[in-house]
């Protein structure tokens, strides 16, 4: 009879046993009351949490990470002041004005808690946007491309999001690039809402482009409409080739092949550029191809012909060597060439002979000779006038902004 009992009596110490532990890990267990955010645009995002166990909460630590591009997953981290107690709120603030975080962009988080006892909770993981609060969005979405608006009609979203269609069929089908990651573009209604939702906003900023966010923002006026496509298209023209490029390893673009490329995803050529163009030539004053490498002139005139001379350079090559090269060329960039480099192994030249290939070529398709008469057109003082790179950010447009 003994034999037949002690295994009986050890079933029910191994069955009992771990009960007891249970019940001792649920007096030491925290809870997680609440987990709040608020949106304090554009100045701040403020994370909340309440929290509660049976012995003091001595840690919080808030975890997030931001949707962008990335090398390398990056997760940050924040810790609130709060007083150890049982029952405990938290809250720490994201100060935009020291990294400022762009309307639409998505952040994951969650909240790693630890009492008195060595108990740690994580909580799960929430999803919020940094929204802009103060307007009623409106959204249309056609493939990669949300466009989000609050003045205007649909005929006026719908308008701009052909003007996105339009401009990356024809990169892709000129150049083989193509948008690779999804794109949100929002649409104020006028320059002064959307530097209103800036911090630290340039006076002259018409559009802003944050290619590792994937986020557009332009004011455009209804009555502007035809300017906003224009100025949409290039901005997306920007987004496509960062997308294509980005890498650990790649080298930067020169400016005339990363404006020229924008500047052809817009569509007709501005008949201003082309005269100014025509005249610079008359006059044996072209810039360099090498000079273009380097951020734009502030001064108006030698800023427009920078981007007249940019397109006319990106045309040039695509005219004349084809599509296949053009994407070759940029994804050597990616792995890290150098732009002689990568030139040289996609065309045989660099960027000395291909300044003189050129500027032969625009001679010969201009027309352009000693005693050309070139005369000034007024135009809407719409036109692109500086590159003048900020960060991630680009400007454009008079007087709804500058480039």
């Amino acid at each position: 009879m003994i034999r037949h009992m002690l295994p009986f009596l050890g079933l029910i110490i191994l069955i009992a046993s771990p009960i007891s532990i249970t019940a001792q890990q649920q007096t030491d267990q925290i809870t997680l009351v609440e987990s709040a955010t608020e949106t304090v645009f554009p100045s701040s995002l403020v994370f909340k949490v309440k929290v509660q166990s049976q012995t003091d909460i001595t840690k919080i630590r808030l975890q997030y990470e931001v949707e962008r591009m990335n090398y390398a997953p990056v997760i940050s981290e924040a810790w609130p002041d709060f007083i150890p107690s049982p029952k405990v709120e938290a809250r720490w603030s994201w100060d935009m004005r020291k990294a400022a975080l762009p309307m639409g962009a998505t952040i994951h988080y969650w909240w790693i808690i630890e009492n008195q006892k060595g108990v740690n909770l994580i909580t799960d993981k929430y999803t919020l946007q940094f929204q802009d609060t103060r307007y009623s969005w409106q959204n249309l979405t056609e493939g990669q491309i949300s466009l989000f608006w609050y003045r205007g009609n649909q005929s006026f979203a719908s308008e701009l999001l052909a003007a996105c269609s339009q401009a990356l069929d024809r990169l892709y089908a000129d150049t083989g690039a193509r948008l690779e990651r999804p794109v949100r573009i929002y649409i104020y209604a006028s320059p002064q809402d959307l530097r209103a939702a800036m911090i630290f906003p340039r006076e002259w900023t018409g559009g802003v482009a944050f290619p590792e966010f994937g986020i557009i923002a332009i004011g455009v006026p209804v009555n502007q409409l035809n300017w906003g496509k224009k100025a949409i298209a290039h901005e997306l023209g920007h987004m496509v080739i960062h997308q294509v490029t980005f890498s650990p390893f790649g080298a930067s673009l020169p400016v005339w092949l990363n404006e020229g490329l924008a500047m052809h995803a817009e569509g007709e050529r501005d008949v201003s550029l082309d005269l100014l163009l025509r005249k610079a030539a008359a006059e044996g004053r072209l810039f360099s191809v090498r000079s273009l490498s380097s951020p734009f002139s502030a001064r108006p005139e030698d800023a427009y012909l920078s981007y007249a001379q940019s397109q006319s350079l990106v045309e040039f090559l695509i005219q004349s060597y084809g599509k296949d090269k053009m994407l070759e060329l940029l994804h050597l960039l990616k792995e890290g060439s150098s732009v002689d480099e990568a030139l040289f192994s996609v065309y045989g030249f660099d960027q000395s002979v291909l300044d003189r290939l050129w500027k032969a070529y625009i001679m010969s398709k201009t027309g352009a000779a000693p005693g050309f008469k070139y005369e000034e057109q007024k135009t809407d003082h719409r036109t692109k006038i500086a590159a003048q790179p900020y960060g991630s950010l680009y400007y454009l447009g008079l007087p709804i902004g500058v480039r």
